[in-house]
C-alpha cells in the first residue's frame, strides 16, 4: 500500500495538478477542498493513516496556519509541506514556526515537490522509528507501535490489549519470527507494571544444567563454580514482567519449579534454605504445539493449564500479506539510517516480489532481507536485483526492474499472477486471480465458435483481470481503467460481479 498524501487547496485546478503529481510519484492522493475538511480527515478516529500533507497557506475558511495550529493541538505527527503564491521570508518563518516541514512556492515544479515529499516522508519515518526504539528501551512500548494493516493481526492486538490491564498469565503462540516478544513488550508497556522491569529469557538457549540457576537463582557455594550469590530472573523481574520465550523447551525439573512459582508466588534458589517471595507478571511464548507435547509426556499437563490461561495466537507473515509493505518500509528506514545509505524506497516490482514470497522465516526473515538489500543498494530505489535470494525462489521471477511489459499468453497457468511480464507464484496463502481471468490472451475477443464475444463479457473479463492484477485495490483499479470508483462499483453490479467473492476488495 502506497503512502497517502493529503492535498489541501481551495483551487480545483491546483488540486487536480497536485493530485496528478502525487499519483505520478507512486503515492495515493487524498483531496480536501478547504482547511476544515482537512482537519476532519486528519482527526477521524478510524480513518486510514495520512503520511504527509501538502497544504495551501491561503484559503477562505480555515487557512493553512489555522490547519497547522489544529494539527499541533491534536498532536498529530504528520509532516506538512506548505505552498503559497507569496514566497517571502516572513511567510516561510511563520509557517515553519507553526509546524511546517517544508515550504514551496506556487506553481511548484514536479521535481521540487517530489524531493520535498520524499524527504518529509523519510524524516517522519525515521523520527517514528527512533521514538519506537526509545519506548522499547524504557518499557513503554504500546500496541500503537506494532506495525500492521492486517485485519487478522489487528484482531490479535485487540485481544492482547484486554490482557494488558490484568495480571492474568498469557501464552503467545506462533511460528518463530512472527513478533511474539514485541506483543509481550506491548502488553507490559500498556499495563500497570510498565514502570517496572521487563525481563526476557530465551528458554531454548539455556543449557539444561543452568536453567534452574538462571531462572530461580542460587546461593554462594550451592554447586561447584558458584563463587557468588545469583538472584535469578524471577527476582530480577520482581514487580514487573517476566517473559519466558520458547517455554516449551524447559526441561522437566525446571517445569516442576516453574509450576510452584506460579502457584505459590515464591521460588526456591538452588542451595537456599527457605523460599523467596516474588511478584511477577508472567508472559510465555512458544512455537511448539504444547498440546501435542502434553499428550506425549514431554510437557507437564498441570503447567500447561497454568500457562494457557489467556492464549494469543499470532498469524504467520504469509497469512497477513497486508503487513509486508509497511514492515518493509519500516525496516528500510531504520537500516538506511544505520548504514548511512541514501535509500528512499522500494520499486513497485520489488514490493510485488516481497508480497509474492511465502516468508517461512516470517517478519525476522523479511527484516534480514531488507537489511541485505540496503547494504547491496547502489541507488535511491531498491529493486528486485537487491533481493536475489528471494527472486530465485519465486516462480518465474526475473530479478530486474527493466522488463518491458508484455501480453499475458495462453500458457499462464492458474495460480500465477502476472506482474509487469513476470510470473509470481502466490502460493496457497495468497490470492489467486479468478479462473475467468486465466488463461486468456490479453483479452479473448472471440468465443469458442469464432464469433465476436458480447461487449459486456469482454468488459467483465477486463474488470476481473484489473482487480486481480491490482490485488483488490479498488482506487487503483478505477484509476487504471480511467473510470471513477463509483462507476466501477456500478459496473460490478450491472455485470453481475458484485456477488462474486473473488471480486470483493477484502478477498483480493
Amino acid at each position: 500500500m502506497s503512502e497517502r498524501i493529503l492535498i489541501v487547496d481551495d483551487d480545483p485546478v491546483q488540486r487536480r495538478l497536485l493530485e496528478n503529481m502525487v499519483r505520478r510519484f507512486g503515492y495515493e492522493p487524498l483531496v480536501a477542498e478547504g482547511g476544515d475538511a482537512a482537519v476532519a480527515l486528519l482527526t477521524v478516529a478510524d480513518g486510514a493513516p495520512i503520511h504527509a500533507v501538502v497544504l495551501d497557506l491561503v484559503m477562505p475558511d480555515l487557512d493553512g496556519l489555522g490547519v497547522l495550529a489544529k494539527i499541533r493541538e491534536a498532536e498529530i505527527p504528520v509532516p506538512v509541506i506548505v505552498q503559497t503564491v507569496h514566497g517571502g521570508i516572513d511567510n516561510v518563518v511563520t509557517a515553519v514556526r507553526a509546524g511546517a516541514t517544508d515550504f514551496v512556492v506556487k506553481p511548484v515544479g514536479v521535481e521540487r515537490l517530489h524531493v520535498s515529499l520524499r524527504n518529509a516522508l523519510a524524516t517522519s519515518a525515521l523520527e517514528s522509528e527512533l521514538a519506537r526504539i526509545k519506548r522499547s528501551r524504557t518499557g513503554t512500548l504500546g500496541f500503537n507501535d506494532i506495525i500492521t494493516k492486517s485485519p487478522r493481526m489487528q484482531s490479535v492486538l485487540r485481544v492482547a490489549e484486554k490482557a494488558a490491564s490484568s495480571a492474568i498469565p498469557v501464552l503467545i503462540e506462533g511460528q518463530s519470527g512472527v513478533g511474539k516478544e514485541l506483543i509481550a513488550r506491548a502488553i507490559h508497556g500498556s499495563g500497570d507494571r510498565r514502570a517496572k522491569p521487563f525481563v526476557a529469557v530465551n528458554c531454548g538457549a539455556i543449557p539444561d544444567n543452568l536453567v534452574e540457576s538462571l531462572l530461580f537463582g542460587h546461593e554462594k557455594g550451592a554447586f561447584t563454580g558458584a563463587t557468588e550469590r545469583h538472584m535469578g530472573k524471577f527476582v530480577e523481574a520482581s514487580g514487573g514482567t517476566l517473559f519466558l520465550d520458547e517455554v516449551g523447551e524447559l526441561p522437566a525439573a525446571a517445569q516442576v519449579k516453574l509450576l510452584r512459582a506460579i502457584q505459590e508466588g515464591e521460588i526456591e534458589p538452588v542451595g537456599a534454605r527457605k523460599p523467596v517471595k516474588v511478584d511477577v507478571r508472567l508472559i510465555s511464548a512458544t512455537n511448539r504445539d504444547l498440546i501435542a507435547d502434553v499428550k506425549s509426556g514431554r510437557f507437564r499437563e498441570d503447567l500447561f493449564y497454568r500457562l494457557h490461561v489467556f492464549p494469543i495466537s499470532v498469524p504467520a507473515l504469509r497469512e497477513r500479506l497486508q503487513d509486508i509493505p509497511e514492515l518493509a518500509r519500516h525496516f528500510l528506514v531504520r537500516f538506511a539510517a544505520g548504514e548511512g545509505k541514501r535509500v528512499s524506497g522500494l520499486s513497485a516490482e520489488a514490493m510485488s516480489l516481497l508480497c509474492a514470497y511465502q516468508w517461512p522465516g516470517n517478519v525476522r526473515q523479511l527484516e534480514n532481507a531488507v537489511f541485505r538489500a540496503v547494504v547491496l543498494a547502489e541507488g535511491d530505489i531498491i529493486g528486485c536485483g537487491e533481493f536475489p535470494q528471494i527472486a530465485s525462489q519465486v516462480s518465474g521471477c526475473v530479478a530486474t526492474d527493466d522488463i518491458a511489459p508484455m501480453a499475458i499468453s495462453e500458457t499462464v497457468p492458474h495460480g500465477l499472477h502476472p506482474i509487469k511480464g513476470d510470473l509470481f507464484d502466490l502460493g496457497s496463502a495468497t490470492i489467486s486471480p479468478p479462473a475467468a481471468t486465466t488463461p486468456m490472451s490479453a483479452l479473448d475477443l472471440l468465443d469458442d465458435n469464432g464469433e465476436v464475444r458480447p461487449l459486456e463479457h469482454i468488459e467483465a473479463d477486463a474488470i476481473r483481470f484489473a482487480i486481480a492484477h491490482y490485488r483488490g485495490q479498488m482506487s487503483e483499479v478505477a484509476r487504471r481503467l480511467r473510470i471513477g470508483r463509483s462507476t466501477l462499483y456500478r459496473k460490478l453490479d450491472s455485470l453481475g460481479l458484485s456477488g462474486d467473492p473473488d471480486m470483493q476488495p477484502h478477498a483480493l
